[in-house]
């Protein structure tokens, strides 16, 4: 019961993590337009802020589930029936694999560095295509 309750919450607080960073990064951009060269500056500032902000906030999140997984595991070596303690081994297989991709995600981001993300990508947003053209009035 109450490694029910242990990934009820991890999940839950991961969840919320998430939709929280989507939240707070969703805010507009400042234009730059006729600014000229003065205006970009300021931008990709704010853009090497955001990807820093990000990167702790992803180190953060990879950390506390590193740790609720170490928890996990510990309570799952204690499990004495073995129906139970292997449905909840797979259970920990999971959140491994979803941990170990995480780390491999946040790996990857760091190498890139901030000038070569857009804040599609760092949101999971499609950037294979041309970005869509605005809207004209009619």
């Amino acid at each position: 019961m109450k490694l029910t309750r242990l990934v009820l919450v991890l999940l839950f607080a991961f969840i919320s993590a998430a939709w929280a960073q989507d939240t707070q990064s969703q805010t507009p951009p400042a234009s730059s337009t006729g600014q000229g060269a003065k205006g970009q500056m300021p931008h990709h500032q704010h853009m090497m802020e955001m990807h820093k902000q990000e990167m702790d906030a992803m180190k953060a999140d990879v950390a506390k589930m590193k740790s609720s997984l170490e928890q996990m595991k510990a309570e799952v070596a204690k499990i004495s029936a073995a129906d139970e303690k292997a449905r909840w081994q797979t259970n920990v297989d999971m959140w491994q694999t979803l941990v170990d991709h995480m780390d491999r995600m946040l790996k990857h981001m760091e190498s890139m560095g901030p000038g070569m993300m857009s804040p599609g990508m760092m949101h999971g947003q499609s950037t294979g295509g041309p970005p869509p053209s605005p809207k004209q009035p009619q």
